[in-house]
């Protein structure tokens, strides 16, 4: 379970500097539109701006979703269920587990 934990840590490390940037962008988005002309409707680079700010803030709430993931993955290790699907019970394999430490659920209740 060592190299479980060390897949997880190393999952919330990265997700923790990938919403790092992502704020850096976001506030350099609202800083930019700070510059311009406040009517979006008229102003051809106001659409551009609006999107880059939908676009960021989708992505970083997508991030904080993936680190409750993880800290539910992590309460699922300590649980003792880690590894388990939780709408069949039957084992998550090995590679799912590799590829999305995450996982909640196995291939076949997944899809």
């Amino acid at each position: 379970m060592d190299a479980v934990r060390r897949r997880l840590d190393a999952e919330r490390a990265q997700t923790l500097r990938r919403l790092a940037d992502l704020t850096d962008d976001y506030g350099a988005v609202v800083a930019a539109s700070r510059d311009t002309n406040a009517d979006d409707e008229h102003d051809p680079e106001g659409a551009t701006i609006a999107f880059e700010r939908s676009q960021v803030g989708a992505l970083v709430r997508q991030a904080r979703h993936h680190l409750e993931e993880v800290d539910a993955a992590e309460r699922r290790l300590d649980a003792g269920t880690y590894g388990t699907c939780e709408r069949c019970g039957q084992p998550i394999a090995e590679g799912r587990l590799e590829a999305r430490p995450v996982a909640r659920h196995c291939i076949t209740c997944a899809t």
